[in-house]
């Protein structure tokens, strides 16, 4: 069944006898790493025919295409306003993304709007946590707030991750495969653990981070422990999301650019690893991308991790990207020049159309025809005007490289 925005609206009108407990939170039913490309060309050969995956896998694979896909972070939500009219039906964040039905119509919204390469999963970083043994809630204004973890006695509170208790993950992500047709990328995405355990540590959003420094720095084994759970229950679930749909995996660790090089070596890369790994040894062929927010001083070792795509932020040049993410592989032993993701400023948006063309052309132009999936060097403003979205959409689909 597609969703329709008539048939949305009949689901609306129907969930009118839908009582929702918002008290309550909803049911949750050092390896050599071949590259994305290598396996989808190793798969083409042996099958004889040409690969039939959407834009956005080819590119993030670094084969030839025939254009530069490009996607959003955070394309689905606040800045629409079809989200933000949902919001008065459904007020509480966990309700949007954990009712399958609610997830897919606001996943589907940018893609229905836009006609973006890639739809993602609308969900967040944190709805694994319950299962790992840490509940949380979402205040709208405030974030997330949880019991902060701050020993080893609150350590043994974790417990491994059943992933099939969040079938709603599941459900959400099977319709989405049948709504979005061929050419559109199903994306899915889960948190690393550096960055999960910042707000497990600290029991809520941070500015600086404090919290999980002193344990690093204190109690680096505790802290250690925590990660170790985490990475082994994270990479479970970024397979689950794979064998139910997910045709790329984003692994966000946004927060580790606040870490020192020395520290993002210990305490974030190695975890990041972990998960891209077990992705790679039970599904060669999907491609991964990795994206840390103000990580102009750790490119190079973001694709020490093998990941097959980096998520640049608009901070940093994107020929000069490129470049580094081809160092950095090269330093680590891994084939290829990798992928590149990004970048442009998303304040970029709030200006006109003359200055968002030049700007997605620039960055185009730097980054070359292959290996680059064209987005925003992080998550686009709630403050965004939709046509804006739209004419930068409409610019990278429209614009071709010189032969």
């Amino acid at each position: 069944m597609k969703f329709t925005a008539a048939a949305f609206l009949s689901l609306v009108v129907a969930s009118d006898a839908f009582a929702f407990n918002t008290n309550q939170n909803p049911p949750r039913t050092s390896t050599v790493m071949n590259s994305a490309v290598d396996e989808a060309v190793s798969a083409d050969s042996s099958s004889g025919a040409a690969t039939q995956d959407p834009l956005l896998i080819r590119a993030a694979r670094g084969e030839k295409v025939e254009r530069t896909p490009v996607w959003m972070m955070r394309q689905a939500g606040r800045h629409i306003k079809e989200y933000r009219d949902l919001c008065k039906k459904y007020p509480t964040f966990r309700q949007r993304s954990e009712i399958p039905e609610v997830a897919v119509e606001v996943s589907l919204q940018p893609w229905r709007n836009y006609q973006t390469d890639g739809c993602i999963l609308f969900s967040d970083i944190l709805t694994p946590l319950p299962g790992v043994g840490c509940e949380f809630t979402i205040d709208e204004k405030l974030g997330p707030i949880m019991d902060p973890m701050k020993n080893w006695d609150d350590l043994k509170k974790m417990k491994p991750m059943d992933p099939s208790e969040f079938g709603f993950v599941a459900e959400t992500l099977k319709i989405l495969r049948d709504e979005v047709g061929p050419e559109t990328a199903v994306l899915g995405f889960v948190g690393c653990p550096y960055t999960l355990a910042t707000y497990m540590i600290e029991g809520k959003t941070s500015k600086e981070y404090l919290e999980i420094k002193k344990m690093a720095f204190n109690e680096p084994k505790l802290l250690h422990a925590i990660l170790q759970n985490l990475a082994d229950s994270i990479g479970d679930y970024a397979l689950y999301q794979i064998e139910n749909g997910a045709q790329l995996i984003q692994i966000f660790d946004s927060w580790a650019g606040h870490l020192s090089p020395r520290d993002y070596e210990e305490f974030a890369a190695p975890y990041q690893k972990q998960i891209l790994d077990k992705i790679k040894a039970k599904h060669p062929e999907i491609p991964t991308v990795t994206y840390i927010k103000h990580s102009g001083a750790l490119i190079e070792r973001m694709a020490g991790t093998g990941v097959d795509v980096v998520s640049l932020d608009w901070t940093v040049d994107m020929a000069e990207g490129r470049e580094r993410v081809a160092n950095g592989r090269k330093a680590a032993g891994l084939k290829g020049r990798g992928g590149v993701q990004g970048n442009l400023d998303p304040a970029i948006l709030l200006s006109n159309h003359d200055t968002i063309k030049e700007r997605a052309e620039e960055i185009l132009k730097k980054a070359g025809p292959t290996g680059h999936v064209m987005n925003l060097g992080h998550g686009i403003e709630a403050c965004t005007p939709e046509e804006n979205a739209h004419f930068f959409i409409q610019t990278v689909r429209n614009y071709r490289h010189e032969e």
